[in-house]
């Protein structure tokens, strides 16, 4: 077998692994190296280290072909440190250059350039001659570590060699140059080469694309099929990512006619990137599509798909495709978690909140020592959000306190999730805290602390809040801090001082201001008020529907019901349409979604037959249902 697998085409992977792995338990040399080499192919392990025993009871240990085929098993099932120990075994003496790029290529493709690279210098001092296999690898390592000067001199140690026109160490070299941003060095080395393989355009279209070279990615990719080179899997992955970056639609679905003609798209990674470029085109629909026509789909088709729902807003899609992805029995991982979060938020889920914080604690994630700082506290952020805006602020504070690293915004969480519950002594006192620990507040702070002042009717903070904010603490107060104020003003009753700070405010009053305004006139049922209120936000939103049902409802309440009926009419001149209502419920069996008027709900009819069940009884108690 000359070493190699023999594999037979449109025979599935994991049948190739099954058929090679059926032999006898009397295993000759070449035999237990084939079925090594299967098993590092399907990462079975457990074969693998039959066969490592087997090796070694039959005295087959010696073989050099043996020891290449068992560092390769065990790098690519991510034993790097078994790897290592049998590539330093008592038996070994005589390593050779396989061996080393055996273990070179393990240490490199499991995340260990250092080592990698530190056994090519071995190498190289113990006067073993690295070969082509040994350079792609050394040179990702190189790239890995940043070494651009190391990069050179392999290259230049490739012309000594021989080497330099080597189309797989070239497509390497193409790859960390342009890494490195070394455009002109990687340039050079394309055009130096007589013959051009698909690896090699591929090499330079994927590393223009890396860097943010969109334009002269798509320059090669133009050439390549000027060359009557035909693009493969992996050239269409890398362009599609380009369309992602760029939201060019049009052209992402000109590649998708193409994976379409050369029946492309029965490849996972392929549909992948389809998905995530109609995603970042919000083109949910295409994207949905693309999702189901997939026969096999991985944990990155289930991520793909969820994030584009979410990133769209569709936060009850994502979370019926979550459901979705466990009953087809795909375990979640971070990326999942990350992109599940934010839908449980928005939709107040506390439910599927409670149930992936469980995950996440079963699982490992979010602890501090399985993550970068980085990436522990995002988690812990997302997690205390989605508690706060859910109403659990027990837990959310448990999860705080717990954090032994915090950023600006987990203060922020924390003081705008009290302020949103009216809790305005526990968001003043997390603030106090927060200056205490040397954590600088920022405007976000301050629109907490201000909402939650306005909350919990503390004026006389609040204003105190706004005076000190850029003398005290260095943030200049925008919009939205004035806002708040006088939302603060208005649901305290002081109308006339919330009128003149709308006036006397160094910005001019957005609608949200005047909106706030406005709904505490029908509260207070100031009339005058109202009218000048309504007058100016109907001019800055003249589209919104809720100006008018502001303006509509401050009549209705003190019973000028004709002008509530003028309003009307105006708005029906105007072709403003009134927001249906939309409102939601989480129950056991998921979450609930309804609309006014929506009748899709499969338990629809039992659902108004309850509803007109209690109309009768409040009627009954003398209560006439506004319609």
């Amino acid at each position: 077998m000359n070493g190699r697998t023999i594999i037979r085409v449109g025979i599935p992977k994991q049948r190739q692994c099954r058929r090679l792995l059926c032999f006898s338990t009397s295993y000759d040399v070449g035999t237990c190296i084939a079925t090594l080499q299967s098993c590092a192919h399907c990462a079975n392990l457990s074969k693998g280290k039959e066969l490592h025993t087997h090796l070694l009871k039959n005295a087959f240990f010696g073989s050099p072909l043996a020891i290449t085929s068992l560092i390769n098993m065990y790098s690519k099932c991510s034993l790097i440190d078994d790897s290592l120990r049998v590539f330093n075994y008592p038996t070994h003496l005589n390593k050779n250059v396989f061996a080393y790029n055996a273990l070179i290529a393990g240490f490199v493709s499991n995340g260990f350039p250092q080592r990698g690279f530190a056994l090519y210098s071995q190498m190289r001092l113990l006067g073993i001659v690295p070969d082509k296999f040994t350079f792609p690898c050394v040179i990702r390592a190189s790239g890995d570590l940043a070494e651009d000067l190391e990069v050179r001199k392999i290259h230049g140690l490739l012309f000594k060699l021989g080497l330099e026109l080597d189309v797989f160490v070239s497509s390497a070299l193409v790859n960390t140059y342009l890494k490195f941003g070394l455009v002109v060095e990687a340039h050079e080395t394309f055009e130096e080469l007589p013959v051009k393989d698909l690896v090699l355009w591929n090499a330079m279209v994927n590393g223009y694309a890396q860097i943010g070279r969109f334009e002269e990615a798509l320059g090669v990719f133009r050439r390549m099929g000027g060359n009557g080179v035909v693009p493969c899997r992996y050239t269409v992955t890398g362009v599609l990512s380009i369309f992602s970056m760029m939201g060019d639609f049009d052209n992402g679905r000109a590649v998708h006619g193409f994976v379409t003609k050369m029946r492309y798209e029965s490849s996972v990674v392929v549909s992948n990137a389809l998905i995530d470029m109609y995603g970042k085109c919000n083109c949910v629909s295409d994207a949905l599509s693309v999702f189901q026509e997939m026969v096999e789909r991985d944990i990155f088709s289930w991520n793909s798909i969820i994030s584009v729902h979410e990133q769209c807003g569709d936060h009850y899609g994502t979370l019926r495709l979550f459901d979705r992805m466990l009953e087809n029995g795909v375990q979640p991982d971070l990326v999942t978690v990350t992109a599940i979060l934010p839908a449980c938020t928005h939709l107040a889920a506390l439910m599927h909140g409670r149930e992936i914080h469980g995950y996440m604690i079963v699982n490992g994630f979010g602890k501090e020592d399985s993550h970068s700082d980085f990436d522990y506290v995002l988690l812990n952020n997302a997690l205390m959000d989605m508690y706060a805006k859910c109403g659990d602020m027990r837990d959310a504070r448990m999860i705080f306190d717990n954090m032994r690293e915090k950023d600006v915004a987990s203060w922020n969480i924390m003081i705008t999730g009290y302020a949103m519950h009216g809790y305005g002594d526990a968001a003043l006192d997390i603030f106090s805290r927060m200056c205490q620990a040397q954590m600088v507040p920022n405007e976000i702070s301050f629109v907490g602390l201000l909402s939650a002042c306005s909350h919990a009717g503390m004026v006389k903070e609040g204003l105190r809040f706004l005076s000190e904010m850029e003398t005290k603490y260095g943030v200049s107060p925008s919009i939205e801090h004035y806002t708040s104020v006088i939302d603060m003003l208005c649901r305290a009753g002081q109308l006339m001082e919330a009128y003149d700070l709308v006036l006397t405010m160094p910005f001019k009053a957005d609608p949200v201001g005047w909106r706030s305004l406005l709904a505490a006139c029908r509260l207070h049922k100031d009339i005058d008020l109202a009218e000048i209120a309504a007058s100016k936000v109907i001019e800055l939103e003249p589209g919104h529907c809720g100006n008018y049902v502001l303006v509509s409802n401050v009549y209705g309440v003190v019973g000028r019901y004709e002008e509530v009926s003028e309003v009307r009419y105006t708005m029906k001149q105007q072709n403003v349409k009134k927001r249906p209502g939309c409102s939601w419920i989480e129950l056991v069996n998921g979450v609930h979604v309804f609309i006014t008027g929506d009748r899709t709900h499969p338990q629809t009819d039992f659902i108004y037959a309850g509803l007109n069940s209690l109309t009768a009884v409040l009627q009954e108690h003398g209560y006439v249902p506004f319609i």
